[in-house]
């Protein structure tokens, strides 16, 4: 298979497979079976796309070949089993060969899957880790290992979780549906947790050519919406529908013509979207005024809103943004909000003061092999003048990172450093 063929398949699979699976749990009921269905779809095209080609409409190709598999096991399991009563009404479709009719149950709208979809997969048969990996993996479409580096654990623990999660939603017949009014709100945070932690893969992928995937943050913020609207008093859901909007709003800015990284200082603000802006700030209006103490998501959609008020890098205010850092620090404990805090500390009053609270997070083991710790630390160096060891932590980022653009970005920033070192006499 040619690379550009694989890629191309690997680019329609991440778009077209939260989809898909969604669609198809609605029929079958089981999201690991649904998944298993997806899956089989994609080895059709890997067998078939090389030879045939691409097709025109590579996501309705995908749907079409799982539907029917969809269809054909919906059959046997009629003939096998007459009293697979919570098949329904699918199965007797299956077995008079009505296919028309499931083709439609599949082909309509499936806003509504997607966001039963989440909460099936957050239901509280599972840990709170087990759901966010589950959904990242069925939703995201994220291999184990981008998950596993999302957060920061070993992938083979990644994996566990994700079988063993489908299993047990499978043994505890988890309805696949949105859960009501009463068991909302105690599922809540794990799902707005899933539902970041999408949106980020989109925003800065893990991995990959790419520096981002726009498709994944469009279903993210999507998901988000919809939550907004089923819960309209709760704050962190428009908090974090804030956060989302105002960072997608940078999308365009955030990269380059050749697809190289921009960073939030160097873009030109005036490619920020302004109606995502408008939206964002409306919805942290919406979550201020809900009159409950501010969660993690409404304390980092005002960070957010802090740059997007700026209209240029120099206006922005980093004090405000260090003390919201601190109250983040105190209400969600954790490195990467202290490697933030640290950022913000260093705009604010000088690199050393970011660099000594660095420093601090040097043995941390949850930032052992987090790119972004050496990446930070390697610019606050610099800043300081001591660009051979800059060089050193841009390098040891880089060998981090699995994500191409964000590599090649961090060399460029270790061969500046290499440049401006004083030489050997």
């Amino acid at each position: 298979m040619s690379t550009d063929t694989n890629r191309a398949i690997d680019a329609v699979w991440r778009i077209e497979s939260p989809r898909l699976i969604a669609g198809l749990a609605r029929i079958v009921r089981d999201v690991g079976l649904a998944e298993d269905l997806a899956h089989d779809a994609l080895v059709a095209a890997l067998e078939q796309w090389p030879e045939s080609g691409i097709p025109r409409n590579p996501g309705a190709w995908l749907m079409a070949t799982a539907k029917h598999r969809a269809i054909d096991l919906l059959r046997r399991r009629t003939l096998l089993d007459r009293k697979h009563q919570e098949l329904g009404y699918e199965l007797e479709i299956a077995q008079n060969a009505a296919a028309p009719d499931l083709d439609a149950a599949l082909d309509d709208d499936i806003g509504d899957d997607l966001l039963r979809l989440v909460f099936t997969a957050c239901h509280p048969v599972l840990s709170a880790e087990a759901r966010v990996a589950l959904t990242l993996r069925l939703l995201g479409g994220l291999t184990t290992d981008e998950i596993a580096r999302a957060f920061l654990v070993s992938e083979p623990t990644v994996a566990q979780r994700i079988v063993r999660a489908k299993k047990t939603l499978a043994k505890e017949r988890v309805p696949f549906e949105v859960p009501g009014s009463n068991e909302l709100a105690s599922r809540l945070a794990s799902v707005l947790e899933v539902i970041y932690l999408i949106f980020n893969e989109g925003y800065s992928a893990t991995s990959g050519e790419d520096w981002m995937r726009p498709a994944l943050c469009e279903d993210a913020l999507r998901l988000g919406r919809i939550l907004a609207g089923l819960m309209p008093d709760e704050p962190e859901v428009h908090g974090l529908v804030a956060l989302m909007e105002i960072q997608a709003s940078r999308a365009t800015a955030r990269v380059g013509p050749d697809g190289a990284p921009i960073l939030l200082l160097d873009q030109n603000r005036s490619l920020w979207d302004q109606v995502l802006i408008r939206r964002g700030l409306a919805a942290l209006d919406r979550a201020e005024h809900c009159g409950k103490p501010p969660g993690p998501y409404l304390l980092q959609a005002s960070i957010a809103a802090c740059h997007a008020r700026a209209r240029q890098a120099g206006d922005t205010d980093w004090m405000a943004i260090a003390g919201l850092y601190a109250e983040l620090v105190t209400l969600s404990p954790s490195p990467v909000v202290q490697l933030n805090r640290a950022v913000a500390l260093s705009m604010a009053l000088g690199p050393q003061a970011g660099l000594d609270l660095v420093d601090t997070l040097i043995d941390e083991p949850a930032l052992a092999n987090y790119h972004l710790l050496p990446s930070v630390r390697g610019d606050l160096l610099a800043k300081v003048g001591r660009v051979q060891e800059a060089l050193r932590e841009f390098e040891r980022a880089a060998s981090l990172t699995r994500n191409a653009r964000e590599r090649e970005l961090l060399l460029q920033r270790a061969r500046a450093c290499q440049s401006t070192a004083p030489q050997a006499s």
